[in-house]
């Protein structure tokens, strides 16, 4: 009964916490963009994006991570999953997808001393990031087996060819109607 309950709210706080990486990256773009306005409808969109993104930040996403590691770590120790393969394999996703969330907290320092190092093309870029871990971490818990983990990699690079394609199409679409 323990291992239901322990996995049920690690569940729910990888869901809050990918839910907050998947929306951060918006604003982020949000934000970037509200910066090129002129003002006063820069300062306004500045401050309340702000607001949007810390209560996002330091309200879900950050107790998100760490409950999901809190509960994460205690699955594994209920399951005693510590040297399984796809185990492993997950850890070096979760440590990829921790520095996925520690960039953004990089980002949201830059943004709230009105540094804007990324173009609005990057952050949506970066805004793909959390998706395509999410998926990999799925396709490894799911199916547990190197064979699927090699189709599911192939499917990562093909997901990222169609993001990377759908995101420059978009980028085109906007130019050409902001000129028209």
């Amino acid at each position: 009964m323990e291992y239901l309950y322990v996995k049920a709210l690690h569940i729910i706080f990888v869901v809050t916490w990918f839910a907050g990486l998947f929306y951060i990256f918006r604003l982020y773009i949000y934000h970037t963009e509200a910066n090129a306005k002129d003002e006063p409808e820069r300062s306004i969109l500045s401050k309340q994006l702000s607001l949007m993104e810390s209560r996002l930040w330091y309200i879900i996403a950050w107790p998100s991570a760490i409950l999901t590691y809190i509960f994460g770590l205690w699955l594994v120790t209920i399951l005693n999953a510590w040297t399984q393969p796809w185990m492993l394999l997950k850890f070096a996703f979760v440590i990829l997808l921790t520095a996925y969330h520690l960039y953004a907290q990089k980002v949201l320092n830059d943004l709230k001393k009105g540094i804007f190092k990324n173009t609005s093309l990057q952050l949506r870029l970066w805004n793909e990031g959390a998706t395509i871990i999410l998926i990999a971490v799925v396709f490894i818990i799911v199916f547990k087996d190197t064979l699927s983990w090699v189709w599911g990699i192939i499917g990562i690079f093909l997901i990222v060819g169609i993001l990377m394609i759908a995101i420059k199409s978009y980028k085109k679409i906007r130019e050409k109607n902001e000129t028209s």
